[in-house]
């Protein structure tokens, strides 16, 4: 380990940042919109530690000063990337706007408990600049840029690029990509330099999806199936990985060593996992290795209902991998030390779209011998689903949170907008596996000043799981 001073933001090594402190308070960004509440989204600050006298509360809220921003995923200006840069702090949390393609630059190291609002960039700057909009993963490179994926062109047609914020302005620099070539579709990325390569994914065009989900909008090209590779060094889209039409690959998790050649996706509608990895050739190529089947229902959207694997993410020592089924309900933990076969070793049900006496009859489950219970929590039924995740430096706590996005939220989850979102943790057995709810957990997110809200990614304000990457 570095000496205090000698070093830059984040930690030296994955294994470094498994010694880490505890969480004390998490940040999340919460959504008002479609929830018919006219208030602008805000950045919650949560206390997380249990010696604290406010443990689960939201101690701080940081509004924005535009309404209907959708406010989604937040990266860091620095992270451990740059830990060998002694100039660079993490003290800048970057805030993309889903929906209004606005980004907020949030200075949270003059006072890490009450973040404050350093920078907006306009929305203008983003279409004229790059041709892009709908920013959504945002991560810090190495050499001090930070860089944003987007999802769509101005007018909202499916379009895969990144944008480059300078690091210490925050001013837009332009595009990352270079060549006519750009993929059809973008969403989530993670970059391994020691193999010169970045996998982008794909969810649909904006104009598509923004206002709920239409099955019969698959048929009409407007989602995506395909990892997308890219040249790290020439900034170049090389390769696409088909993962099956209208899969929709959401979030990708490269192995945290960062000499490793092979990570893990989950696909939204396919319900499926693929290990992708790279060939003796040098080319990238993909296997499913997990797949959760639909279940036959009545009373729903279709006839079968698939998992939904919206969030997905992998311990630090590379061990563990964790994602959520937001339709059925369920968080599961696999043991991935044999890459290529993940064990299921943990799961909870916390809510979903199938449990008892609900408008949902189960016809047939091949996992299942009945239909799980509601969730309750310190006398709370939890509306919604288990969505994103994030995991404690030290591999023990899952943090879930139940929103997706808003419009899918009111479309799948009416009583969740109506009665706002939670965010809940799991214990987890880091040795063995295992997966149980801590049941003194609970932040009620239906009890804020403004109205029930929707609280959506979660993220340390000393890095985390899926924000680091080693270089």
């Amino acid at each position: 380990m570095a000496k205090c001073g000698e070093c830059g933001p984040g930690y030296r090594t994955p294994l470094d940042a498994m010694k880490g402190p505890r969480e004390e308070i998490v940040y999340l960004p919460c959504i008002y919109r479609n929830t018919g509440t006219n208030k602008p989204d805000y950045l919650a600050t949560v206390d997380v530690d249990p010696k604290s006298q406010t443990y689960c509360q939201v101690i701080h809220r940081l509004p924005m000063p535009n309404v209907n921003d959708e406010l989604h995923h937040s990266g860091w200006n620095a992270c451990s990337s740059c830990f060998g840069d002694t100039t660079k702090k993490r003290n800048r949390l970057i805030l993309p706007s889903l929906i209004s393609s606005r980004i907020y630059v949030v200075d949270t190291g003059t006072d890490l408990r009450a973040p404050r609002i350093h920078k907006v960039v306009e929305p203008i700057d983003v279409y004229w600049k790059c041709n892009l909009a709908n920013p959504h993963t945002t991560h810090c490179l190495g050499n001090g840029e930070i860089m944003i994926s987007t999802m769509a062109d101005p007018s909202g047609n499916g379009k895969g690029g990144f944008v480059l914020l300078d690091g210490e302005t925050f001013e837009v620099k332009g595009n990352w990509e270079k060549g006519t070539k750009v993929p059809p579709f973008g969403y989530d990325f993670w970059y391994q330099p020691r193999h010169n390569v970045l996998m982008s994914t794909e969810w649909g065009a904006p104009k598509c999806f923004a206002k709920g989900f239409n099955p019969a909008d698959l048929e009409k090209g407007c989602y995506g199936g395909n990892i997308n590779v890219w040249d790290w060094t020439t900034h170049e889209f090389i390769q696409t990985i088909d993962v099956g039409k209208n899969s929709i690959p959401l979030e990708i998790r490269f192995l945290h060593d960062p000499d490793a050649a092979e990570g893990y996706i989950g696909c939204a509608l396919s319900s499926a996992v693929h290990r992708f990895y790279k060939t003796p050739e040098g080319t990238w190529a993909s296997e499913k290795v997990i797949q959760i089947p639909n279940k036959k229902v009545e009373g729903w959207l279709l006839p079968e209902m698939p998992g939904l694997i919206t969030d997905i993410l992998i311990s630090l020592d590379d061990r563990f991998l964790y994602f959520s089924n937001w339709l059925h309900g369920d968080i599961r933990q696999y043991d991935i030390s044999n890459r290529r076969k993940p064990k299921l070793v943990g799961q909870v049900f916390l809510g979903g779209s199938i449990v008892k006496g609900g408008p949902v009859k189960v016809i047939d489950d091949p996992e299942l011998d009945c239909q799980p219970d509601p969730f309750v929590i310190k006398g709370k039924r939890v509306q919604g689903a288990p969505q994103m995740i994030q995991l404690s430096l030290d591999g023990k706590r899952l943090y879930v949170s139940t929103s997706l996005y808003s419009g899918w939220d009111k479309q799948f989850y009416p009583d969740m907008v109506k009665e706002g979102s939670v965010m809940l943790q799991i214990d987890v057995d880091s040795k063995k596996g295992g997966l149980k709810v801590n049941e003194k957990f609970l932040v009620d997110f239906g009890k804020e000043p403004h109205g029930p809200a929707l609280a959506h990614e979660i993220r340390y304000p000393g890095g985390d799981t899926t924000s680091d990457i080693w270089i």
